[in-house]
């Protein structure tokens, strides 16, 4: 059988949030034990989803996917502010391409929507609110013609395709 599981960072991290007192080694073993129907005391050998399982226990024993969620539920409020600000100032937030292209500009985050902490959601709301205040986007003064120019139809192109050619 081949290794599921090849970092075992998560486990580890955990593990040693864990208060035991004891032989540690011993106390990792019998975990390992529990989570694979004592099939194994080795990490290498459980699969993912014994793995996954015994991660989630530990992070429950630990109090870390309490923190997670209320990490997970502020980065939700945080974007949810930022889009809606966004939509103030008139960008299209059902388009993702836009809001990362947005983003990406170094004036404004300098990263994708998606990659930004709380922390950068929170400069960027900042960021949002003042552009807002102080009119919203100024569209660049070449849009602008484009718009008010009549629109020329696309050209159309004729390819003659040989029936007797050889196919490959």
């Amino acid at each position: 059988m081949a290794q599921e599981v090849t970092n075992f960072a998560r486990f580890y991290a955990l593990f040693g949030k864990v208060p035991y007192y004891g032989d540690r080694e011993e106390f990792k073993r019998s975990i390992v034990r529990q989570y694979t129907r004592n099939r194994t005391e080795s990490l290498r050998e459980m699969t993912r989803a014994e793995y996954n399982e015994c991660c989630a226990a530990l992070e429950q024993l630990t109090g870390q996917d309490e923190w997670r969620k209320k990490l997970r539920e502020e980065l939700r409020f945080r974007r949810s502010v930022c889009l809606k600000l966004m939509q103030k100032i008139g960008i299209d937030t059902t388009d993702w391409a836009r809001v990362n292209d947005f983003c990406l500009n170094p004036r404004i985050a300098g990263k994708p929507f998606g990659r930004l902490d709380t922390e950068e959601l929170e400069q960027l709301a900042v960021k949002l609110r003042s552009i807002e205040r102080k009119g919203g986007l100024k569209v660049k003064e070449t849009e602008k013609r484009q718009e008010h120019e009549v629109k020329q139809p696309g050209r159309t192109v004729y390819v003659i395709i040989d029936p007797n050619a050889p196919k490959n």
